[in-house]
This record gives structure tokens, sequence and C-alpha cells, in this order.
């Protein structure tokens, strides 16, 4: 018997891919595991047994998660890229800032990248994004402008891929993994995927890190499976940081209270206005609903 540690890179029909250093494990599941209500997950690192001779592989112990998410069902990922066109369809930042906030609320580092910015030019968006401190990026497949960056942004670690229909993520991914040939508006070919028929979730590696395939990942599953409780959501704005303790009173919700910091860094300038429309409007979503309502916390 030999033990190995390694990552669950693919999950299907009850069986467990786990990619060591050494090779890639078909694996089973421990019923401990049922037992205790803790289900292994695509990105999960793990620690294996496997036989000398006849026999499956098994999962025997799984290392602590930084952050998990519900659907698309994965774990440790630490970069979540947010794809979003400039044109057709046009940016959505609310779209956008309830992305970014799911992320690092989940403790994942965001990274925008507006797409067909050769078709127009993205600069106030740059702007927003760079007040709030979070990395964006002007992507175009025709120049290709900023792929390196982003190259480098999944250098060595755990990405996903997010983005409504049309914003261009296929084409971007295609830029990105040519091996792949990933045809666009559709899933991964090569993945074996059909079209919106699964919610698989598998890694691959690039970069030195994975990338998941997350087949149908956008804003709707963090609507609905990602919610942020109304006291975090002041942290998931990196730009209210310097701002909200600030604030007269200690129960300031930043929106229209007297004495209010973040107000007065945002008739300053310093906070975009378009984010903290977005920040009232989250938090008048969730500001009534119970803690037991929240899953996945």
């Amino acid at each position: 018997m030999k033990l190995y540690s390694g990552i669950i890179v693919k999950i299907t029909g009850g069986f467990y891919y786990v990619q060591t250093d050494k090779k890639l494990y078909e694996c089973k599941a421990r019923g401990v595991f049922r037992k205790r209500g803790c289900t292994p997950l695509v990105g999960d690192y793990v620690n294996i047994e496997v036989p000398d001779g006849d026999g499956y592989s098994s999962i025997n112990s799984i290392n602590e998660r930084k952050n998990s998410l519900v659907r698309p069902a994965l774990a440790n990922l630490d970069v979540l890229v947010i794809v979003s066109s400039v044109v057709e369809p046009t940016v959505n930042t609310y779209i956008i800032d309830k992305m970014t906030c799911a992320a690092i609320d989940k403790g994942i580092e965001p990274v925008i990248v507006f797409s067909k910015s050769d078709l127009q030019p993205c600069d106030k968006y740059l702007e927003i994004y760079k007040k709030s401190g979070i990395k964006a990026i002007e992507f175009s497949s025709v120049t290709k402008k900023g792929l390196d960056e982003i190259k480098e942004v999944l250098k060595n670690k755990v990405s996903a891929f997010s983005g409504n229909t049309g914003v261009g993520k296929s084409t971007l991914l295609n830029a990105l993994f040519p091996h792949l040939d990933l045809k666009t508006g559709e899933i991964s070919d090569k993945l074996g995927r059909g079209r919106h028929t699964t919610r698989t979730v598998e890694l691959f590696k690039c970069f030195g890190g994975y990338v998941a395939d997350t087949p149908g990942f956008s804003t709707v599953d963090l609507d609905r499976y990602e919610l942020i409780h109304k006291d975090n959501l002041q942290y998931c704005f990196p730009e209210f940081s310097d701002y909200v303790h600030q604030c007269k009173f200690t129960s300031c919700a930043h929106i229209c209270e007297k004495g209010c910091a973040v107000i007065d860094a945002l008739d300053k300038g310093i906070i975009s206005k378009s984010r903290h429309d977005s920040y009232v409007r989250m938090y008048n979503e969730v500001k009534d609903i119970e803690d037991w309502q929240l899953q996945n916390k």
C-alpha cells in the first residue's frame, strides 16, 4: 500500500480523479465522508491510498479547504476571472460587482477582463475598478492586448472563468489555450461537454496551475447560492476599507447616514458612484434575510 497526496481534478460516476506529482489516479471515497456529511469536491487537496495489487485506490482524508462554492461545486479557488464585454452585450457594472463581492467574501481574488476592447474603449470602466483596488484588464482578441497580463494572473493558481452568454469568454479561452479548440458559444468538445447539459466541473493544467472548466457558471449561480450577510457586505468592497470604521455611528450601514465616512469619500470622488450604487442595491436585497437562509456559510 502506498500513500500519495494530490488534487481532485474531476468527479464522474462516483469516481474521483486525483492528480499527484506522479500520475492521475482513479479513486473511490471512503464511506466515512458520507457519514460526516463531507463530500469531496473538485479542487480538494486529498491524501490517497494506492494498493500494491488489484483494487481501487481510495481517498483517506481531505485537507482543510480555504473556500468552496456550491454551484459550481468547487473548492480552493484562488482566482475568479470575470469576463465582461464592452459592447454586445454592454457592461453591467452591477453584475460585475455582485461577482467580485461573492469572490471576495470567499477569499477568492476577483480579476475583471473587459473583452472586445478593439470595438469600443473601456477606459471609464478601468478607472472605476482601479479606484476599487480590484484588478481590471483590457483584452482584445484582434490585437491580443492584455493576453500576457491574464496569463500572469493564472500562473501557479487554481482559477475559474465566469461570464454570461456573448461576452467573449470562449474567445478569450481560445486565445489562452489554443490546443483545446473551444467552439465559440459552446462548451469544450475536447473535455467531452455538451452545451448546457452538465454541471460537471473539471480542472485542467495551465501555466503551472489549474483552470476550472465550469459550464454554465454565471451571475445567476452567485445570486442564488452565494448570498452575503449584510454585515459582511461592506468588507467585500475593498475601497470602503479605510472608511468603514471612521463613521460616526458603529451601526452605520453606509447608505445615506449622517456622519458616514464612506458617503464622505463618495462625495469627494474617492469611491465611484457606480460602486456605491451597487453596494446599496445589494444591501437592500439581503438586509432582511435571516442567517439560516444563507447557504454554504
